[in-house]
């Protein structure tokens, strides 16, 4: 029996869904400046964690000229992403589409920077992510996440409407980075995104860090 994706993903990421691209532009109007502010250059080689329809996998596949690897649970978002990437005439390395808490059997090289964005509030088990992220990167490999801070949903208001993810899904910096550090990452930076967004990155420890 073949498992329908977009079944699997709304048990897997419930309350996580694509925003109107209207809104959405609204609130990013230059995701590339976004990407560049996580750290994330020309060179390195990214993974695009639960990438939806490619509204920042294009501009990163741009910045780092087509090193990356998209990754998303739902095929119908990764073939909106591809027509994305192709519109600016920018390339992937790879469109993976599989449930991504195994980066390491999923990705066939060591990666400079495991990105996510939007998306991990709606993981389940945020731990096993992010020791899965671990397990991809290079020694010293960085993880960057984009969240939107932890405020009333009723608060977050774009075009007016109430915009995001419910409000007892949100999390602060201080949990993201709990259950980051906790699987062998040290906090790097935390990159404002107003209005309602934060970004934080970290780099991945070893044992010689300890």
């Amino acid at each position: 029996m073949k498992l329908d994706p977009n079944a699997v993903q709304k048990k897997l990421f419930p309350a996580t869904t694509m925003p109107d691209p209207a809104w959405w532009h609204t609130l990013w109007p230059h995701p590339e400046g976004v990407i560049r502010a996580l750290g994330i250059r020309p060179g390195m080689t990214v993974v695009d964690l639960c990438c939806g329809d490619g509204y920042f996998t294009a501009p990163l596949a741009a910045l780092v000229e087509g090193k990356v690897y998209a990754v998303d649970l739902d095929s119908a978002m990764l073939e909106r992403a591809r027509a994305e990437v192709e519109r600016i005439d920018a390339s992937v390395k790879q469109w993976i589409c599989v449930d991504a808490r195994d980066l390491s059997r999923l990705v066939p090289e060591a990666v400079d920077f495991v990105l996510i964005a939007n998306t991990f509030h709606g993981i389940p088990d945020k731990t096993a992510m992010a020791r899965g992220v671990r397990a991809v990167l290079k020694p010293g490999g960085r993880f960057g996440i984009v969240n939107w801070h932890q405020l009333p949903r009723e608060q977050t208001v774009i075009l007016g409407q109430p915009r995001g993810p419910k409000t007892e899904m949100r999390m602060s910096p201080e949990q993201v980075q709990d259950v980051v550090e906790s699987v062998g990452f040290e906090l790097e930076q935390f990159v404002q995104f107003p209005p309602f967004h934060y970004g934080a990155v970290f780099r991945r420890k070893e044992e010689k860090d300890a």
